[in-house]
């Protein structure tokens, strides 16, 4: 009976796991096939004549290697960012006692729910008085923390023993080098998935950088698939759906590499408030 209900789980998750995985190789599938066989044969995961010429066309009708470039740059940027004032945050919360301390974090917790419409003209604003639109730096600097990683790492530290601080103190450790030579390496796990999740996000990011960004030059990937499904762009699905394959590569690749550390990191976020 157990086995019975075990392999219908299996069937029904395979399923839906197959339903997930049907956009990534329709994409795949569509980027190697012609204009006339996209329509003709839509459905069709394997192309009749394979043909790398939507790849050929996107590099020869887009910088794209200042596009790909601008995209990493600034989601290594804000990740880099983001990580630093992250765990730098945590380490207070957990470890440094000052008034209003629980005060400040819940409330800096609570802006996970602020939706982006809100923040989105302050923030426009802001950059256009600095002089940065058409910039990355404009994209880049209202990104520059995020309480989700706060969140994330604190919970991780909160696992550390206490002790192991207290010993290091009672040497005359400082703060910085007992964060950087005990609870960094404790919480590399956490560090790593938060990163890769700041990176992934940043990545694919489109529509603060639609707001920002002018120039072919200065485009990121996901603005550069636009230019293929917009009415000047037409609609050369075909060439669109290789623009996608280009764009998920990298953080599809991420993933795979440390799932086992964003998986880890979710599923022990939730052990103590």
């Amino acid at each position: 009976m157990s086995i019975d209900r075990d392999f219908k789980w299996h069937v029904l998750l395979s399923g839906i796991l197959l339903i997930s995985l049907l956009p990534i190789v329709f994409a795949v599938s569509t980027s190697f096939k012609d204009l006339s066989e996209a329509y003709s044969n839509v459905m069709g995961l394997i192309p009749w004549a394979p043909t790398l010429g939507n790849y050929q066309q996107v590099f020869s009708r887009l910088p794209l290697l200042q596009i790909i470039l601008n995209t990493f740059t600034i989601a290594a940027a804000v990740t880099a960012c983001k990580l630093i004032t992250s765990i730098l945050a945590a380490y207070a919360f957990v470890y440094l006692e000052f008034r209003g301390k629980n005060v400040l974090y819940f409330l800096l917790v609570s802006t996970i729910f602020v939706p982006f419409t809100i923040t989105m003209i302050p923030n426009y604003l802001t950059i256009s008085s600095l002089g940065l639109r058409n910039h990355i730096l404009g994209v880049i600097l209202p990104e520059l923390g995020d309480a989700t990683g706060i969140f994330l790492i604190r919970q991780a530290m909160r696992s550390i023993p206490y002790s192991l601080i207290e010993a290091a103190r009672l040497e005359d450790i400082g703060p910085l080098r007992i964060l950087r030579q005990i609870v960094l390496p404790l919480v590399k796990p956490a560090v790593v998935s938060t990163g890769i999740m700041f990176f992934i996000n940043s990545w694919n990011e489109y529509v603060w950088p639609v707001l920002i960004l002018q120039d072919k030059a200065h485009y990121t990937l996901p603005l550069a698939l636009q230019l293929f499904i917009s009415s000047e762009g037409g609609t050369d699905i075909t060439i669109a759906m290789a623009v996608s394959v280009l764009t998920m590569l990298i953080p599809l690749a991420l993933y795979l590499v440390f799932q086992r550390y964003i998986i880890s990191t979710f599923t022990s976020s939730g052990i103590k408030g």
